[in-house]
């Protein structure tokens, strides 16, 4: 006889988990084996707990999002992981797709669905929501203007590691003019402001290492 999937939920809402659990109790083949509140909690139990599908929201207690599916896809990455959410915008799915989730639904997805994709996620399948599906596509039709030129992925590095700009261009042979001027191409692409804003952003999006 086939073990069940033992399943991973990571949710702060408890009210939730709870609902999740519920749910996913009906079912013969599923085992939910932990519940975290936050990505800390949820990165514990994974280092404790065999888990074949963490079901994971998005915004939780640090770390979260694209973070915190980019270290499970690290330090874990036989374990996929289903993003569960109320959130469909651009920037919200991407960062997680880019990330490495194998899948992503929103929380009014039927349950049947749910079940579906849960099954389909173990087996390292992706599976998408309507709307989020129609994104990706939408994205992958036009290309991504946020992504980062190769020179722009080196300053950013750079800047993550504590460089000024006057140390970066040194490493790169290029001019601070030419510097600040790359900073701003990665503002702009990022909707960011400011140096600290762009290395978070790089992090959240997977430029830079989590």
């Amino acid at each position: 006889m086939t073990p069940p999937l033992r399943l991973l939920i990571a949710d702060d809402h408890p009210v939730v988990r709870d609902g999740l659990r519920g749910m996913l109790a009906t079912q013969a083949d599923f085992e939910v084996v932990g519940e975290a509140a936050g990505g800390a909690e949820a990165l514990t139990l994974l280092a404790n707990t065999e888990v074949d599908v963490v079901l994971t929201d998005l915004r939780m207690p640090e770390p979260s999002g694209a973070v915190l599916i980019r270290r499970i896809r690290r330090l874990h990455p036989t374990t996929p992981v289903l993003v569960l959410t109320t959130y469909d915008a651009d920037a919200d799915v991407i960062p997680a797709i880019e990330a490495g989730a194998v899948g992503y639904l929103l929380k009014d997805t039927p349950r049947q669905d749910l079940f579906t994709a849960v099954r389909a996620a173990a087996k390292g399948e992706s599976v998408l929501s309507p709307s989020v599906a129609a994104r990706v596509i939408g994205r992958l039709r036009t290309g991504s203007p946020s992504a980062l030129s190769a020179r722009e992925r080196e300053v950013l590095e750079l800047v993550a590691g504590g460089n000024s700009n006057r140390a970066v261009a040194a490493a790169l042979f290029i001019s601070e003019a030419t510097v600040k001027t790359h900073l701003l191409h990665i503002y702009a692409k990022f909707g960011v402001n400011d140096r600290a804003a762009a290395v978070s952003a790089g992090y959240a999006r997977g430029v830079l290492g989590g």
